[in-house]
């Protein structure tokens, strides 16, 4: 309890056990806010205008792999709602939260802080984190918090319209992609987690982060970022601010998307930058296969070469933790054989602590924090 950074980080200066080296230090917080990265309208995807709202979506996850959606069928007052709850509950009394806080991998709902990794990772990343599974939710509410009290009833209302959010994003992707209606149905949607990070005030953002660079591991995130800027996506080789929009969703492309369109969209890459005036709170609904489900490029999409070999999605999870999110390195594991004459590319043997197991895998990013270019 005594790690969580709101429990200790007010007044204090930046501990050295958050100080990033110089190459994976934010630097200068002055980056570009994207104005570019689509916002689209969805109350026009059920009209005449469909074919434009599929292909401004198809374009946004080819160059980006992100954009924001707005009249998204989600009121403003759940919206509004549920913020409130995810803020009240950060600011709750130390007892509360300790109720909360667990470093058991086996427990279903549980705070920490930083990542899984946190005894382990070399640098901590400056952020709380309150994590659980939301489907199914007649079973997984009875694991949720009861403090805040309108919690379960909030959340569990907010997650039900996530998944059709995100379900209603598939179903536009698939249509663009060619591909039949409710492809992305059943198993490979089936999970959804909610993970709510926390990132207090921090006496030196040019020194650390929230959230290391990554690509979420998942199929689809939808993302409820709240008024304070902190996101960046990296793009064309330089990292750009995603502007908070009222009453919007950011959504982001997963690893599993890409590989089912066969590299025809793209799961962007993205950090959390902090800073130093206002705490900044966000809920992210990480939409995933089925932990036994068999991921692979769609026929359809393969044309001439598959860019990926058939897989468990449980087995892309472990090494996705096993190499701590290195995007490069985890989806050349997966790749085709026949792409590079029997071997794939960047696949150095994977080396399993025996602390790894299915218990902990739950869909959203999570890695230890790491200077760049180590792999261990």
């Amino acid at each position: 309890m005594e790690k969580l950074v709101s429990s200790w980080s007010k007044n204090k200066p930046l501990p050295e056990s958050y100080i990033f080296p110089p190459e994976t230090r934010p630097g200068n917080l002055i980056v570009p806010t994207c104005k570019t990265i689509p916002v689209i309208d969805l109350c026009n995807a059920e009209g005449r205008n469909r074919t434009d709202i599929v292909q401004q979506i198809l374009k946004a996850s080819q160059e980006y792999g992100f954009f924001q959606v707005v009249n998204h069928g989600i009121s403003e007052n759940l919206m509004n709602e549920s913020m409130d709850v995810f803020n009240e509950l950060f600011e709750m009394p130390d007892e509360d939260k300790a109720i909360l806080y667990s470093e058991d991998p086996k427990k279903s709902c549980r705070l920490l802080t930083s990542s899984l990794n946190y005894d382990r990772e070399k640098v901590h990343q400056w952020r709380d984190n309150l994590r659980h599974p939301c489907h199914p939710l007649q079973d997984c509410i009875k694991h949720w918090p009861q403090k805040p009290i309108r919690y379960r009833e909030v959340v569990a209302a907010l997650s039900i319209e996530a998944k059709k959010l995100g379900l209603r994003i598939l179903e536009l992707v698939s249509e663009g992609l060619g591909l039949e209606s409710g492809y992305f149905g059943d198993k490979l949607s089936e999970a959804l987690h909610l993970f709510i990070n926390h990132y207090p005030p921090c006496p030196d953002p040019s020194l650390t982060l929230g959230i290391t660079k990554h690509c979420d591991p998942n199929l689809l995130t939808i993302l409820h970022q709240g008024d304070v800027h902190g996101l960046q996506i990296f793009n064309n080789e330089e990292w750009i601010g995603v502007e908070p929009l009222p009453n919007a969703f950011v959504v982001n492309i997963g690893n599993q998307l890409q590989i089912i369109s066969n590299n025809k969209l793209k799961s962007g890459e993205h950090r959390v930058v902090t800073n130093s005036r206002v705490a900044r709170t966000t809920a992210a609904f990480f939409i995933a296969p089925s932990e036994d489900s068999i991921i692979e490029p769609a026929i359809s999409l393969v044309g001439e070469a598959s860019v990926y070999r058939a897989f468990e999605y449980k087995d892309f999870l472990l090494d996705y933790l096993s190499h701590m999110g290195n995007n490069e390195v985890v989806l050349g594991r997966f790749e085709s054989q026949s792409l590079n004459n029997g071997t794939p590319v960047n696949a150095p043997p994977i080396q399993r602590s025996p602390k790894f197991e299915l218990s902990r895998l739950d869909h959203g990013p999570d890695y230890p924090s790491r200077p760049k270019g180590t792999l261990e």
